[in-house]
């Protein structure tokens, strides 16, 4: 992996840190976090002006409708649409970085015309139906089932943790199509339209007030065949496809946001008296070190995903692991050094400190991440 800029990335650089100096001014207010049609408006918005200026799926295939921009070029953009305070992908999030890449790296050539220009374009949300009730960090017990039925599939169950299904259009959902195969084995993948009859959105309530997640039921929903992604049965598959991508690139924007976060935290401590305490200080320093080593991390492996055709390695898990420990702790630090404040569910801290406790649980447990890191990558035997 080389860490130096080309004269090109420079340029890339440049010219990206202008276009964003002039629209920016030019967005309209953010809508209040409970406004979710304004929520959706607003991030389809931003994802309208990037695909006008080019800058929409600058890492995915050019025959995905991306530009193949190479690595460093992706984590350019990153580092400089968050530097900026730009809007990150938001209500987008499943369909460009889970859904979307999973088709671009599984889907058929009549699926990717008709599913990635519409998220490249800020045309359609998508939103992920995984998890169930009775299947979380064992997502292969699922028991929804899919029945054949001509041209269709006959779909009856229910999921949770459904993030943003209050306003997507296209659900990218697991459903168990062979009960009598192996629970690996009897798995597909489909693309549900989430305004199909039977369909059945009821909002979730979060700790932190929020209603970003949903249960939806499913009850004889229909869903063409042609939606299947993959063969049939070999959902879990592609499932671990859509599992790279959650883990091994879908938080690359998120470390740059928290490294923001701890330099604001710094200049915090000193302006508030609290930097004269030398174990706060050697708290932020680690910190400081530690996001500075998952940021070399995460150029590892997109660099890593794009000598492999794209689709991130099992190192994935070894970021998300560290990542989801380090994110709580930044927030914990935060606590310390704001003080009374931090308890104010009005602070924006608050609620990204109320949040950053789910992410050892989303995508796939810190114990389910362990697990792979010892199984897959050290190679110990599996647990009993």
């Amino acid at each position: 992996m080389d860490l130096t800029y080309t004269e090109e990335e420079q340029d890339f650089r440049a010219r990206l840190r202008e276009w964003l100096l002039k629209a920016l001014p030019e967005l309209p207010a953010r809508p209040s976090p409970d406004d979710w049609p304004g929520r959706r408006a607003y991030d389809l918005g931003w994802q309208r002006r990037l695909y006008e200026a080019g800058y929409a799926g600058l890492h995915w295939p050019v025959d995905a409708g991306g530009r193949g921009a190479t690595p460093t070029q992706h984590l350019i953009f990153l580092e400089e649409t968050e530097r900026a305070g730009a809007p990150y992908v938001g209500a987008n999030f499943v369909g460009l970085l889970h859904a979307g890449p999973t088709i671009a790296a599984e889907g058929t050539a009549g699926q990717r015309a008709r599913w990635l220009p519409p998220v490249l374009r800020g045309d359609e949300v998508w939103c992920q139906g995984f998890s169930e009730p009775d299947a979380g960090s064992d997502l292969a017990s699922l028991r929804t089932r899919a029945v054949r039925d001509g041209d269709d599939y006959v779909i009856t169950g229910s999921k949770i943790w459904t993030s943003h299904a209050e306003v997507a259009d296209w659900c990218e959902l697991l459903v168990r199509t062979d009960p009598e195969a192996p629970k690996h084995r009897g798995i597909s993948w489909l693309a549900m339209p989430m305004d199909a009859p039977g369909v059945t959105v009821r909002p979730l309530r979060t700790l932190a007030g929020s209603t970003e997640f949903a249960e939806v039921f499913l009850d004889e929903v229909r869903v063409p065949v042609a939606n299947r992604v993959g063969a049939e049965n070999d959902g879990w598959r592609v499932t671990m496809v859509t599992l790279s991508f959650e883990r091994g690139t879908a938080f690359v924007g998120e470390v740059v946001a928290c490294r923001r976060t701890l330099g604001e935290l710094a200049r915090t401590a000193r302006a508030n008296g609290r930097w004269d305490d030398p174990a706060l200080r050697r708290r932020l320093g680690r910190l400081y070190g530690e996001f500075g080593a998952l940021w070399r991390l995460t150029q590892w492996n997109v660099s890593e995903s794009e000598r492999s055709g794209g689709v991130p390695g099992i190192g994935g898990s070894v970021f998300k692991l560290a990542y989801s420990h380090a994110r709580q702790e930044l927030y914990d630090v935060a606590a310390e050094v704001l003080g009374a404040s931090s308890l104010s569910l009005d602070e924006e801290w608050v609620q990204d400190r109320l949040s950053s406790l789910s992410y050892t649980i989303a995508a796939g447990t810190s114990q389910i991440q362990r697990n792979i890191v010892a199984e897959r990558i050290l190679g110990l035997p599996k647990g009993r």
